[in-house]
């Protein structure tokens, strides 16, 4: 079933319909079936129809996402075969010994937090499917991370952001500047078709963002300059920006990127590069919330943990106290 993370959204309807369209007798014992057995692929079947078709994001829920729900099912299942569990009648115990195993093997709270989330979507279709009643991970107690992601995963610093801009091929180089100009999530930056791209208005327009929010983001005079050298260049294939489309393949391109600079030791994904884009428009702007617009977040709480703020910064506001 790996390969169902990268099927097209109307595959996965399809798919969807397919488990959705049976009888609700014979939907009900496919899943017992596969809890009895602990089937990884029907389970995941399953599961993956009922995001598609039963939650708010349907088939618009990310590869990123998918990936993190299947991970977690599967490690769930290991737990749920080495402990005897009854997936359909779990003890009332043995949601919080699972979560307390996870945090024992030295998983970090967040990856922690993804694998409930994951087991409880399992629960989810189960439930939708008719399997059972069962909920037991609502009451569960999550271990939380006490220490700021920004800190955790601070911005990418300037001089290495240029250090990589300066060895990048074209569509590296604008990819980076997706994310550390535009403060585009990767799938967002994936996404980006020509038609989305205004480069006299300044403009993009980020048509499926988050949620499938769209917004529009102002583009840098770098950024322009690189979505210009493409747009010379002919690179206008199948109407997107970039070439890659699978985030395995952009991870790939600025890793061996980060080790030609000599400093693959920095190299830390995606987020940091967003993170460095909402750092650099606070310290122009000031302002949260026209941050928080930027980067496409719904909560201003959400955006505070993106920006790193220097140790300076309140150095100058208290010099004149009185």
């Amino acid at each position: 079933m790996t390969e169902s993370l990268t099927l097209y959204a109307g595959d996965r309807l399809a798919q969807a319909r397919a488990l959705a369209g049976l009888t609700d007798e014979a939907l009900r014992v496919r899943a017992v079936t596969a809890a009895r057995d602990k089937n990884l692929n029907d389970l995941w079947a399953l599961t993956l129809s009922y995001l598609s078709s039963e939650t708010s994001a349907g088939v618009k829920l990310s590869p990123h996402t998918l990936r993190a729900y299947r991970k977690g099912i599967e490690v769930l299942l290991e737990h749920a075969s080495s402990n005897a569990w009854n997936l359909l009648h779990p003890g009332r115990r043995e949601p919080a010994l699972y979560v307390a195993a996870l945090t024992a093997s030295g998983l970090k709270p967040a990856t922690v937090q993804a694998r409930v989330a994951a087991a409880g979507a399992l629960y989810r279709a189960l439930r939708w499917a008719g399997a059972t009643d069962a909920d037991p991970f609502t009451d569960v107690k999550r271990p939380k991370d006490r220490t700021k992601g920004v800190v955790k995963n601070p911005p990418y610093r300037a001089d290495f952001v240029q250090a990589m801009l300066a060895e990048a091929d074209p569509h590296e180089a604008a990819l980076l500047l997706l994310l550390t100009h535009a403060g585009l999530r990767i799938a967002e930056a994936l996404a980006v078709e020509w038609s989305h791209v205004n480069l006299s208005g300044r403009r993009l327009l980020v048509a499926h963002g988050k949620g499938d929010k769209a917004r529009l983001v102002p583009l840098s005079a770098r950024l322009r300059e690189a979505l210009e050298g493409l747009r010379s260049a002919g690179s206008l294939e199948g109407g997107f920006v970039l070439p890659f489309r699978a985030y395995s393949s952009a991870y790939e391109r600025l890793q061996r990127l980060a080790l030609k600079c000599g400093r693959e030791h920095e190299f830390r994904g995606f987020h940091a590069g967003r993170k460095y884009a909402g750092t650099q428009l606070y310290a122009a702007v000031k302002d949260f919330t026209r941050v928080a617009g930027f980067l496409g977040h719904e909560q201003v709480d959400t955006t505070r943990r993106y920006v790193e703020l220097p140790e300076d910064d309140l150095d100058e506001a208290v010099e004149a106290f009185r």
